[in-house]
């Protein structure tokens, strides 16, 4: 397993990461001993960061982290949660000093920690980062001890570039993938004068990038595959990374062509990522052990040939892009 450093964090961290969406909730039925045997796969194969969120679950997914690192004890990963979206209604307004330390406070005791190493704005209102006063209070906490540093999770490019204006915004998590190529255009080039560590969700476009979802693929009631697909929820970008089903599927047939045969489909697609050096790790999920070893996997690929490189771009200039660039 490969490292990089997290921006002005200074942590030294796996490029492959754990998303822990997946052993939450919102992908249909995951017990929580294949959640637990997922993470511990993770981190068997050498994965030193975990990114969870307060909502995954309403804390499922931060408790069973903070068994399964109970019970490995040693040297810890680096953990990394999300704060915001339990606001009901989630208003601009309600992000307030005293809002945000509630969530981080139960945060802390979901993962069993008395400081967390990074928290993260999730997904707030566009204005939210039009106001300086809600990263004044997360500067608060980290003067307090609460956080060790802070970052934004962003649905949009310009979310992304307004929020590494303030100097304590240490990451950003952002989706790119071969669907959503569009952050590559500005914003990482932004990041890295900054030194801004730059989080990859999303990089399998909701399991589209395996190469396993076919029409015919069903999908439990309570996985957001099946009710967010036209952005019911939450933003429709977090779903097959907001590109129409069929056209996805078409361009997914045409990818297959150009991935190497012994390579799965979707370790391709993180490796493709990966030639980003701005990129300071990407954090696919995983619903069980196989699939968290397979992700970890991708780290040791060769870099993907200049040819195959272009060959992407243009699939995605003729096929994806109408579709997304503008939209996010």
């Amino acid at each position: 397993m490969k490292t990089r450093i997290l921006g002005r964090t200074g942590a030294t961290i796996s490029e492959i990461g754990f998303g822990a969406w997946q052993i939450g909730g919102s992908w249909g039925d995951v017990s929580e001993e294949d959640g637990k045997r997922a993470l511990n796969a993770a981190l068997d194969s050498g994965i030193t960061f975990i990114d969870t969120a307060d909502v995954y679950g309403d804390g499922r997914s931060e408790k069973i982290i903070a068994a399964v690192l109970q019970e490995r004890g040693g040297e810890k990963p680096f953990v990394a949660t999300k704060a915001g979206r339990r606001l009901n209604p989630h208003l601009a307004e309600s992000y307030t000093g005293a809002n945000i330390e509630a969530f981080i406070d139960r945060s802390l005791a979901n993962l069993g920690v008395e400081t967390l190493d990074l928290v993260q704005l999730h997904c707030p209102p566009t204005e939210v980062y039009y106001r300086p006063e809600v990263f004044g209070a997360l500067d608060r906490l980290v003067t307090m001890g609460k956080i060790r540093h802070y970052g934004v999770s962003v649905e949009k490019v310009e979310e992304a570039l307004k929020a590494i204006e303030y100097p304590g915004v240490a990451t950003v998590q952002i989706i790119y993938n071969i669907f959503r190529q569009r952050p590559q255009d500005l914003f990482f080039a932004e990041a890295k004068k900054k030194d801004v560590g730059v989080i990859v969700r999303v990089p399998l476009a909701s399991g589209l990038l395996s190469g396993k979802i076919g029409k015919d693929t069903a999908f439990a009631a309570d996985d957001h595959r099946n009710f967010n697909r036209h952005g019911e929820a939450f933003d429709v970008g977090e779903t097959f990374a907001g590109v129409p089903f069929d056209v996805a599927l078409q361009a997914v047939d045409e990818l297959r062509t150009l991935a190497p045969a012994n390579v799965p489909m979707a370790q391709f697609a993180l490796r493709w990522i990966l030639a980003q050096d701005a990129v300071s790790v990407v954090i696919p999920g995983a619903r069980n052990a196989a699939q968290a070893q397979s992700n970890a996997a991708a780290s040791a690929l060769a870099p993907i040939d200049g040819a195959t490189l272009a060959a992407i771009a243009a699939l995605y200039e003729r096929l994806i892009k109408v579709h997304v660039h503008q939209r996010w």
